[in-house]
């Protein structure tokens, strides 16, 4: 048996199986198990071919890919799925519906073989792929390389595997040490603000963490969870239909009050601010931070200066370092730090950067996360 991660690619269109299967072809550590052109075929091929993950189409004849996700859920298939979207509001909707259903996380789909976005969606569907696929072969108890150990392809292959996947196969503990903390200006006080910090794995997570929620935590939250524009509404719509708080899409002014969520837009900066006694958000277009707009490091950023030592950041899955840097900014405000561990990050990136700088007060796992948010807000200091 291959100890490559074997991918699933089920879409309608031969174009698009075709565009993803090079995209998987190409990556060292990555095998296309199968291709199918609907639900139907691929639930034939899955007790064949075993695969590791699954990229699957929502709008395909015969079984479309809901239909799909509703027998995977009757048969009791655990492998994971990534959703490929398309980008109308329609595809949203479409695509939280999926999300409801079991199916892991989404990409939007690449619009053409010679389209500028093919990049872009190839550096957010491979880590997904190692991450989602890696995870259900440990739980299968079979075997997961680094991709870094796997021989280069004979066929055009990207110059390196990003870091934060490479990283991601690493369960021994952190071979870098952490800097030292930031000093503390101020001793915690009580939590009146929770942010949280997050990307690839997002989306999965969140619904973990917000199903998980005490019934009576009043702490806001607010959340920067990389996606795209015309998302978030129905992402929110979503994780307000399964978790005790209030969630919503942020929008400019939006009051920062007891017992609600609100959720960054895409493309849209996220920033807090004092008011009276409590607080508003500001939305704003500046320029990419950290490579994202919204960007958790600008939330942190305003988080910390709002709110001192009365606030708790957390970060979150995801590749890159977002948030990072600033994680350390309301560390050194006297505000309380949490990082999500390696072994259940999809993508131990931004975790991983904020832990080795030294700004991560504790490491929690995603089981326990909702669990330690909760304490830690809850807390009187």
């Amino acid at each position: 048996m291959s100890d490559e991660i074997g991918v699933l690619i089920v879409d309608d269109s031969a174009m698009m199986r075709n565009l993803i299967g090079r995209m998987v072809e190409d990556t060292p550590g990555l095998i296309i198990a199968e291709k199918a052109m609907n639900g139907v075929f691929a639930l034939q091929k899955i007790p064949r071919v075993n695969p590791d993950v699954i990229i699957l189409d929502l709008e395909m004849p015969e079984m479309n890919g809901i239909e799909f996700l509703q027998e995977r859920k009757k048969r009791g298939i655990k492998i994971p799925v990534v959703i490929l979207s398309s980008i109308a509001e329609k595809g949203a909707k479409i695509t939280m519906e999926a999300l409801a259903l079991g199916a892991n996380d989404f990409i939007q789909k690449p619009s053409g073989s010679v389209s500028m976005d093919i990049h872009t969606v190839r550096d957010t569907l491979i880590p997904m792929l190692f991450g989602y696929g890696g995870a259900f072969r440990r739980s299968q108890g079979r075997k997961v390389l680094s991709p870094n150990e796997y021989p280069k392809k004979t066929a055009p292959t990207p110059d390196s595997v990003h870091p934060d996947i490479t990283a991601h196969f690493s369960y021994t503990p952190q071979s870098v040490e952490p800097a030292k903390p930031p000093t503390p200006l101020r001793k915690p006080a009580r939590t009146e603000i929770i942010a949280i910090g997050i990307s690839t794995g997002g989306p999965d997570a969140l619904r973990v963490v917000f199903s998980q929620l005490d019934k009576d935590l009043t702490v806001p939250i607010v959340v920067v969870q990389h996606m795209p524009p015309g998302f978030t509404f129905e992402f929110a719509k979503s994780l307000d239909r399964i978790c005790p708080m209030d969630v919503k899409e942020a929008e400019e002014g939006d009051d920062i009050r007891n017992g609600r969520i609100l959720i960054a837009q895409g493309n849209k900066h996220l920033e807090v601010a004092r008011k009276g006694m409590g607080g508003i958000v500001h939305l704003t277009d500046s320029p990419q931070v950290s490579g994202h707009r919204p960007s958790a490091d600008v939330l942190f950023a305003s988080v910390a200066m709002a709110y001192q030592n009365r606030a708790l950041g957390v970060i979150m899955t995801g590749m890159g370092r977002d948030g990072a840097t600033q994680l350390g900014t309301i560390y050194k405000e006297g505000g309380m730090t949490l990082g999500q561990d390696e072994k259940t990050a999809v993508v131990y990136g931004m975790p991983r950067v904020a832990y080795e700088l030294g700004h991560v007060m504790e490491q929690v796992s995603l089981e326990n996360m909702a669990r330690r948010i909760c304490d830690v807000a809850k807390a009187a200091r």
